[in-house]
């Protein structure tokens, strides 16, 4: 690592990740000014040459690359203006609710608007006192039909000590930046504020390379130095996993962080940066943190190059459903891990407890009797991060793409170096990197089985592994792959009594079950629900939720409680038959107790062990 120079720091923060303007003539030029900070506010101006005759439509995107559900950005659009190119204001017709219609251009369109925002994170923007967070889909207005034009954008003067991050490429001045064309400007997140900037350089397929953290924090420089050194080593470990690093635009790749008490927690990838934002600092979550950078990173790999066909090209204008988030999503949640235990930075101890949590849900939820992973990775546009004010049973329903695929990517794994000799995922990793991310050519789930296929020599195997896992509901046997690793799944608490998953909250009238109640549980079989208010258990009054515990504290599984409870008003009567709690953990044999043979450690240093050597 190398810290930079004043001069050299701003020409690497100028640096970006996205291919040079088309050619095209008459670029889409906007011009951004904040002369409302403290109120969240930008002022936007867009200019549109060489337009053909007729009505131009012009659009707020409704969704945002990396996010699957739709977000109406249109909303915080505020007095939007169009003039001709001689200055006289045009009419707008309004066809929906986040189109613009103008006619009688005569060819060229300027349009000016305010923008609201006060969200920073992954998918909207943020401009406060403090700093202006742009997510471009949140952002920027855009015209239908010059999708493929070239991009400028140019910021007003800054704030003293401001600079700008982005995967943008360089304008003419420090201020101006470009794009190739709609699709590329929408994936490229801007950072504008007090930016403490690290790079460094990476030598991978015969070339080299800068990757860099843009950082906003209130922490300290030596802090910065200790995430870097981290951020450093999980890069090797990931590099290591694919053979080689993506050619990222202009050589440069870029971590974006916001780590502010104001920002809203967000990871989210882009082709060659990502946004990182949290609300604890260096000092208090490290960890957390690189949990997340590591996550995403993984990402310019995996969905930004290996790229699933339903998400090509990326549509702005609703929902995007794929298929294939089990595999884009769910084998991201496990490498990320992975790659920082193979670089170093967490014990054996900790990756083992961290692996409990994939493993109960899939084994316990009865969202597996309800979709595949295949269907509940379509599901994406009703549950990443959409809104809704009607209550759901998703809790019932379905189980996360990202967990249940990181459970499959373990399973996989595991799999693969129990039954084929030197075979495992990252194989399956590197195969689909040559096949599909190397040459830019996206994939279907049939392409990814295909891959499994070559990679085993076995189209059998993968025929079956598809069958039982990705479009069946089957689950993997995770004891037995896991003891190969020395790793014990158990119950640790076999005796204790247990009501359910599913929480409960007090007021002042007393004891409310919070959340639905989970198919199966004792709770759930005695007929209550979200919103019940259990009035007594086992003749025990409740008041607080301390009550639920002591009530059953002194109880064993089977024994029977009496409820009573009201149900929207109605007097509820019941009986619960508790259970013995069936929540697992994941410990090293030596926690348990048990003997570590010389194959277990072989294989622990085979799967744990670094790519990339000290």
């Amino acid at each position: 690592m190398r810290l930079l120079e004043p001069i050299a720091l701003l020409a690497v923060l100028l640096l970006t990740g996205c291919a040079t303007p088309n050619g095209r003539r008459d670029p889409v030029r906007y011009d951004v000014q904040f002369p409302n900070l403290v109120h969240h506010e930008a002022q936007i101006a867009v200019t549109l040459n060489a337009l053909p005759a007729g009505p131009l439509e012009l659009r707020m995107s409704r969704s945002s690359p990396g996010r699957y559900a739709i977000h109406e950005f249109a909303k915080n659009v505020l007095v939007l203006r169009v003039e001709d190119g001689a200055g006289r204001e045009l009419p707008v017709e309004r066809p929906d609710p986040y189109s613009w219609l103008v006619s009688g251009h005569g060819g060229t369109v300027r349009v000016s608007y305010r923008l609201f925002a006060d969200r920073a994170d992954g998918t909207y923007s943020g401009i406060d006192r403090a700093h202006a967070h742009l997510n471009p889909p949140a952002t920027f207005l855009w015209a239908r039909g010059l999708e493929d034009r070239a991009v400028s954008v140019h910021f007003a003067p800054l704030p003293e000590g401001w600079s700008i991050a982005t995967q943008l490429a360089p304008g003419d001045d420090p201020l101006s930046f470009t794009a190739s064309d709609l699709q590329a400007f929408m994936d490229s997140p801007i950072e504008i504020g007090p930016l403490d900037i690290r790079s460094w350089t990476v030598a991978s397929g015969g070339r080299e390379q800068t990757i860099r953290l843009a950082i906003h924090h209130a922490g300290t420089a030596d802090q910065v130095d200790a995430y870097v050194d981290m951020l450093q080593r999980v890069v090797r470990e990931q590099e290591g996993i694919f053979g080689e690093l993506p050619v990222f635009d202009h050589g440069v790749y870029t971590f974006i962080a916001d780590y502010l008490p104001h920002v809203a927690g967000d990871g989210m990838e882009h082709r060659n940066s990502t946004i990182l934002a949290s609300t604890l600092s260096l000092e208090a979550n490290a960890a957390g943190l690189l949990g997340t950078a590591s996550h995403e990173f993984f990402h310019a790999w995996n969905v930004e190059r290996v790229r699933p066909a339903s998400l090509e090209p990326f549509d702005f204008t609703g929902a995007n459903m794929s298929g294939e988030l089990w595999l884009a999503e769910g084998f991201t949640s496990y490498y990320g891990p992975l790659a920082i235990h193979r670089a170093g930075l967490s014990t054996l101890e900790r990756y083992a407890a961290s692996l409990a949590g994939g493993i109960n849900t899939v084994l316990r939820s009865p969202g597996r009797g309800f979709r595949s992973p295949r269907e509940m990775s379509m599901m994406a546009p009703f549950v990443d991060a959409a809104t809704a004010i009607d209550p759901t049973n998703f809790g019932n329903t379905f189980i996360s793409y990202y967990t249940w695929g990181a459970a499959l990517g373990l399973a996989l794994d595991l799999t693969l170096r129990s039954q084929f000799r030197d075979l495992t995922a990252d194989d399956f990793m590197r195969e689909l990197w040559r096949a599909h991310g190397a040459t830019a050519r996206p994939y279907t789930n049939d392409d990814a089985r295909a891959a499994l296929a070559r990679v085993t020599g076995s189209a059998a195997f993968a025929e079956d592994f598809w069958f039982r896992f990705i479009d069946g509901r089957r689950a993997p046997d995770f004891a037995e792959l896991l003891a190969r690793a020395g790793l014990l799944l158990r119950p640790p608490r076999p005796d204790r009594p247990w009501l359910g998953d599913q929480g409960f909250s007090a007021d002042s009238l007393g004891v409310v079950v919070r959340g639905a109640a989970i198919i199966g549980t004792p709770l759930y079989r005695a007929g209550l629900d979200r919103g019940d208010r259990v009035l007594s258990l086992g003749g025990r009054p409740l008041r607080t939720v301390a009550d639920v515990d002591a009530a059953i504290q002194a109880r064993r599984p089977g024994d029977s409680l009496n409820v009573q409870a009201l149900s929207r008003g109605l007097p509820v009567s019941s009986v619960i038959v508790l259970e013995a709690d069936p929540r697992l953990e994941v410990v090293t044999y030596e926690r348990a107790g048990r003997e570590v043979s010389d194959s277990i450690r072989a294989f622990r240093a085979a799967w744990l062990g670094s790519r990339v050597g000290p």
